[in-house]
Order: structure tokens, then sequence, then C-alpha cells
């Protein structure tokens, strides 16, 4: 596999800027929420999906209180320190202290990130301190160049 260019990891992403917050979905233009932001940019810049997503409820981190998205993002990307996330490398949050880690985004450029959230479509943001309180863990996608 070639070295992946963090800017195309970036490129990917912006091309789903306003696609409709839809949960559970990952179809650009049509709907997305955050995995599936960041599962469509897996398909375009690496391939196919490297394991079926379970249905999930809005709540599912709560109700099940286990790291589910924290420990898929270790099966198939690299983790790294969150302090060293550069562009196009995803980020995770906890929305809550002590709550498992529920929320992504993608790293677009100096304290800003793409991403999905309720009521909102695709956009770019702030990486405000808000957020930033909140990051559990970065990732690299799998072939991302240094």
């Amino acid at each position: 596999m070639s070295a992946l260019s963090r800017w195309a990891v970036v490129g990917e992403a912006r091309k789903w800027l306003g696609t409709p917050y839809r949960h559970q979905a990952s179809l650009i233009g049509v709907g997305a929420d955050c995995l599936g932001l960041v599962r469509g940019v897996w398909r375009a810049v690496i391939g196919a999906e490297p394991e079926r997503t379970p249905a999930y409820t809005p709540d599912w981190a709560e109700a099940l209180g286990e790291e589910s998205l924290l420990e898929a993002a270790a099966r198939h990307m690299v983790e790294i320190a969150p302090g060293a996330a550069q562009v196009g490398d995803v980020l995770l949050f906890r929305m809550a202290l002590g709550a498992p880690a529920k929320h992504a985004a993608i790293v677009s450029g100096d304290d800003v990130i793409l991403h999905a959230y309720w009521s909102r479509a695709v956009c770019e943001t702030r990486l405000v301190p808000w957020w930033r309180r909140r990051i559990a863990a970065a990732f690299k996608f799998p072939g991302v160049e240094h």
C-alpha cells in the first residue's frame, strides 16, 4: 500500500460538508453521523470497510458503558497521542467525564475539525476548549504518511 496523504483524507472529508445529519447513515450528500463520516472517508481513501458496523442507538455508549468505538478504532487504525494529532487524523471524544468515547471528528487544520453531530450537517468547526477537554483518543488512518 502506498503512503496516503493527510491532505487526501481532509479533501475527501470536505466533500461531505453540508451532508445532513442522519443517525447511522454514511452516504455523502444524503446523510451521515460522526461515525458515518469517518466510514465514508475510509471507503474513499482506503477501500472496503474492515468490519460491519452494528446497529446502534443514540444512547448506545451510555447504555452499554463499553468503549466500543475506541476499541473498533484501535483494531483498524494507528493510535497516536492526542497531542500529536495532525491534519487527517481522527479524534474520539467523551461527551461526559467518565463516559465512553462516542463522538468522532477528522482534524482538518490547526484547531479545526470536520464532524457531524445531532441536528447539524457535516461541518468544519474550531476545536474549541469545550471539544478539546473531551478528547479521549487520536488515531491515524492506516498508511498515512508521517
